[in-house]
């Protein structure tokens, strides 16, 4: 018996086994179509971006440890890398770029001059791959970033800036929306925050709400663009206060219908964020999600399929929330090989969605209604070590990728091909 004929028959005892349990996995894999991930496209190159020749990271915040050989040099490298990882996962991506991506043509432009056009060869890219395209204002590794303060800036000239930076990714969103003919999901994350204990936290804070005031101040079809806002606790050399608290932004996003963006990695380590999900839902129309794996803060290593993502997950499943959250991921691990970092983690984030679609909700609830508390534990037990792998397995069959472990020596092929000789 061939691989093909031993998944397909591992699925049908799979499909049995959760039948008996009133789960239909044909109906749960067909559901997985919804379930579109945004890759972060700065996995590729430990987010140096295409400034400069030499782009590296000045600081601002962001922070990639590791030197693994092969990372992405120029546009044409990182696209290819990612045509790569497209190839070997199953189901719907998006891209997600930052601003300091552009094709500038080995021209210098500052980013309070950056236009739709040099970014039109990424929306040209994104069309041929028929994948839909979100973006980031890059507010970090910027000479105007160094004081430590952006869009909060008590410099004028320094915040006015920034203030034209978002506003020209703004209209670069709504354009790349425009031709794509799917909403561009538009995030912003700045460094802004203080190394030591501040004095005047609110001098700043109000001077983010007045820049956001003011870059927000032109409206865009929500058919081309949503606008998201991201939260941190802390960061490299804002330790002591962060201008953009998740207070702040939330509260700001309840106030002008703006998306609210968590990531898992921004909170303090024993938050979970998959609690959060249904509390901003109330409150905002939608949220945007910005997965990763912290390790005792947010160290940005690749996805795995642990508890927290799998809580995210389950929330958005069980309320039947996926139309009204957006997913991305947020890592950038330098020590591995970058496109092995970006399979894993996007593979363990569809993973989590499929156990949550595999599970009995319906009849877990009325357990839990019922007051048979036992009941419900032992059965979220027993969902534990049902055959999920050979579901996940028949999934990337049909998805035409690699089954199993198979990517891992797709993956050295590629490194012995292509990302050693870089």
């Amino acid at each position: 018996m061939n691989n093909r004929e031993l998944t397909e028959k591992a699925y049908e005892i799979a499909r049995e086994q959760y039948s008996n349990s009133g789960v239909d996995t044909d109906i749960a894999l067909a559901k997985m179509d919804n379930v579109v991930i945004s890759l972060h496209c700065w996995q590729a190159d430990d987010v140096g971006g295409f400034e400069t020749p030499d782009a590296t990271l000045t600081g601002g915040g962001i922070q990639a440890t590791g030197n693994y050989p092969g990372k992405a040099t120029s546009i044409s490298e990182l696209k290819k890398d990612l045509e790569k990882v497209l190839s070997l996962l199953p189901g719907k991506y998006r891209l997600n770029l930052h601003a300091l991506y552009g094709d500038f043509g080995g021209e210098l432009v500052d980013r309070d001059q950056i236009e739709p056009k040099h970014f039109q060869t990424w929306i040209d890219w994104c069309r041929e791959q028929g994948i839909g395209m979100d973006f980031n204002p890059s507010f970090f590794s910027h000479p105007k970033a160094q004081a430590g303060f952006t869009l909060s800036s008590k410099d004028e000239s320094i915040r006015q800036f920034w203030v034209e930076h978002l506003k020209r990714c703004r209209k670069i969103s709504a354009e790349i929306g425009r031709q794509l003919g799917t909403p561009c999901v538009m995030n912003i994350w700045i460094p802004d925050g203080s190394k030591d204990i501040p004095v005047d936290r609110n001098a700043h804070r109000v001077l983010l709400k007045k820049s956001l005031d003011e870059a927000f101040a032109v409206t865009y079809p929500k058919e081309h663009l949503k606008d998201a806002l991201e939260s941190k606790l802390f960061g490299i050399g804002a330790e002591a206060m962060t201008v953009g608290s998740q207070e702040f932004y939330l509260g700001y996003a309840i106030q002008h219908n703006k998306l609210i963006c968590l990531d898992n990695g921004h909170f303090h380590p024993t938050e979970q964020v998959g609690d959060k999900v249904t509390s901003c839902l109330l409150y905002v129309d939608e949220l945007l999600l910005h997965l990763t794996r912290p390790i005792r803060w947010d160290s940005d290593h690749a996805v795995t399929l642990n508890e927290d993502v799998q809580l995210i997950a389950s929330e958005i499943i069980r309320n039947d929330f996926l139309n009204r959250v957006n997913i991305g991921l947020d890592f950038f691990d330098a020590s591995i090989n970058r496109l092995g970092a970006y399979i894993v983690g996007s593979r363990a984030a569809k993973k989590a969605f499929m156990i949550a679609m595999l599970e009995p909700f319906a009849r877990l609830k009325e357990l839990e209604e019922n007051g048979q508390l036992f009941e419900r534990l032992a059965l979220l037990e027993e969902l534990k070590t049902k055959p999920f792998g050979a579901v996940w397995d028949y999934y990337c069959l049909k998805s035409g990728v690699p089954v199993g472990e198979d990517y891992i020596a797709e993956v050295q092929e590629y490194e012995r091909t292509v990302l050693s000789l870089r």
